[in-house]
């Protein structure tokens, strides 16, 4: 059970990322998740509160965290919070020193994102039934997902009003409230303009629902839904289903402009990235695809 003061302190701590830096909810979620891990973790092993941690303490539950199997990415993403939560806590008086400081940062190599061959991706748009109302509306928001390299939670998220066949845009707000418009091709605009004219409205049965994407319930659909939805259309497509994730379409998405020619800083526009670093993974992908062409075609490779 974590102490009364911990939990306020946490919940102040996660309105005043909101408010300041327009924190996603997602990583809000992931941020107190991570603080009350830990202050029941002091309270169990240290007989401490959170807010009298000190850098020992830390580096006691850094190190438990390896043991029992976390990733670098998540001790730093851990330590990235912890920082960010004493130092608020130091700005409103609730500690008098940061006892995150002076703990270096696991070092973090930087994979490659997973991607798909553009033959792969066309069988997982071909798996859904279109002859069932599910089916239609899954390879619809497939066709969408790949035509416009949206996250998942944006795709899940939008409704009508985001939506403009005639334009052949979609409008949405992604990570620290930037808003984008991202076009989509023929092929998603035809696929989406036969699912409005019919079959969501009888997934609906004549109910009003503000989302794009509406399940039979007549409410939009959840990041955890499409996500098993997509793992049942990588079986029936052949693909390997630990191997893919709404993620890898974004990715390929990415990877397949920039095999056709497109520019670094338009995909970046596209993808809604701040820093143009988080893009140029995708120039590495497109490089070693380039080599292994290269090695398996050319006479001398």
């Amino acid at each position: 059970m974590i102490a009364e003061q911990d939990k306020r302190a946490i919940e102040q701590f996660a309105d005043a990322l909101w408010m300041e830096r327009g924190l996603s909810r997602n990583t809000l979620q992931a941020y107190q998740s991570d603080l009350r891990k830990l202050a029941t973790w002091l309270q169990i092993e240290c007989t401490r509160h959170l807010l009298n941690a000190r850098r020992e303490d830390l580096l006691a539950y850094l190190a438990y965290q390896v043991k029992i199997g976390k990733k670098p990415r998540s001790s730093a993403r851990l330590l990235s919070c912890l920082r960010q939560f004493y130092q608020y806590g130091l700005r409103e008086g609730w500690v008098i020193n940061d006892p995150s400081t002076r703990i270096n940062a696991p070092k973090l190599g930087r994979p490659l994102p997973r991607s798909m061959s553009e033959a792969s991706v066309e069988a997982i748009l071909q798996a859904p039934d279109t002859g069932d109302l599910e089916g239609f509306r899954d390879r619809v928001m497939l066709e969408i997902l790949y035509a416009t390299g949206l996250r998942v939670s944006e795709l899940v998220g939008l409704r009508l009003d985001q939506v403009s066949i005639n334009q052949g845009v979609v409008r949405v707000v992604g990570k620290g409230n930037k808003e984008r418009l991202i076009p989509f091709g023929e092929e998603a605009q035809s696929w989406l303009m036969r699912f409005l004219k019919g079959p969501r409205q009888e997934l609906l049965d004549d109910r009003l629902c503000p989302d794009l994407f509406p399940t039979r319930r007549g409410a939009g659909m959840t990041r955890q839904a499409f996500w098993y939805r997509l793992k049942k259309y990588a079986v029936l497509a052949g693909i390997d289903r630990d191997s893919i994730s709404p993620h890898t379409l974004r990715h390929a998405f990415a990877t397949h402009l920039l095999d056709h020619g497109a520019d670094l800083r338009v995909v970046q526009m596209l993808l809604g990235h701040s820093d143009l670093s988080t893009t140029q993974i995708y120039t590495h992908i497109a490089r070693e695809r380039l080599k292994t062409l290269h090695q398996k075609h050319h006479p001398r490779g």
